[in-house]
């Protein structure tokens, strides 16, 4: 049974002799209590913080963002801080569909669609090595999981190929099952570059994001057959969503590059990923 502490019962005084800053003895002192199964209903909030430990506000925020740091908690703009309950993790190293790795992880993946239209793209045709005046499917979706936005997706896709998907309704439904049940196709190979971005004004209204917090900014060229049939980028919330990856036995970095072995990405070399 989750044991819902309050945040006065059973805390720990810190220590003022010691060397050690009170904002790392704090972030030990909430991880210790984190551990136990403190806070399951709430979180406390910083002002809570101050008046339990006798801090400042400063070292209250800095020891909360140290858990944020690593996944434990997050910070939602209206809702303050909570235990993080829901963040989902994705393998590096896998073709995934991102409606089924939230359904995955127990959470209902629903879209709000932005945009549905068959439309051209000078870019995104030259990613699918088509002519730049290509007709091209674009679909603008804001992904929400459990409730909460969670990814702002966009995608490119060869309208003589996916014409049909202007008539699908993308509000529970996965992108690629909609494209193999219209077309007979859907991506089986390909590759991503993930990185980090601060995202625009109206995309961080979107995702429900503050002014300083950043995003991953996914792109992803998906290959049928030897064939690019869809660009897509994705803005997806780190405090949400993270990445793992897998080491092999034998697979090291370190190792003199005629021993490494070669990595390939189709058609693309790494100088050719978008920026």
């Amino acid at each position: 049974m989750t044991n819902t502490a309050h945040p006065t019962e059973q805390a720990v005084e810190l220590d003022r002799e010691l060397d050690q800053p009170l904002w790392q003895q704090l972030e030990a002192e909430l991880r210790r209590r984190l551990a136990l199964g403190h806070f399951g209903d709430r979180f406390p909030t910083d002002r809570e913080l101050m008046q339990v430990y006798g801090v400042s506000r400063h070292t209250a925020r800095h020891a909360v963002d140290r858990l944020g740091s690593d996944g434990i908690v997050r910070r939602s703009r209206g809702i303050g801080t909570s235990v993080d309950t829901e963040r989902i993790e994705q393998s590096l190293g896998s073709l995934y569909s991102l409606f089924q790795v939230v359904e995955n992880a127990g959470l209902t993946q629903e879209s709000q669609v932005l945009e549905l239209a068959i439309s051209t793209d000078a870019r995104a045709a030259t990613q699918l090595n088509r002519p730049i005046d290509t007709p091209l499917v674009y679909l603008s979706r804001l992904r929400l999981a459990g409730g909460e936005p969670l990814a702002l997706d966009r995608a490119w896709l060869p309208a003589d190929l996916a014409g049909d998907l202007i008539d699908v309704d993308f509000s529970h439904t996965s992108l690629y099952n909609e494209l193999e049940r219209c077309s007979g196709h859907r991506p089986t190979a390909g590759w991503e570059q993930i990185r980090a971005v601060v995202p625009e004004s109206d995309e961080r209204t979107l995702l429900g994001l503050d002014l300083i917090d950043a995003v991953f900014c996914i792109n992803r060229l998906g290959v049928a057959n030897g064939q690019p049939i869809e660009w897509r980028t994705t803005l997806i919330r780190s405090d949400r969503f993270s990445f793992v990856a897998d080491w092999t036995m034998g697979q090291r970095s370190e190792l003199r590059p005629e021993h490494r072995p070669t990595v390939s990405v189709g058609r693309a070399s790494r100088r050719n990923l978008p920026s």
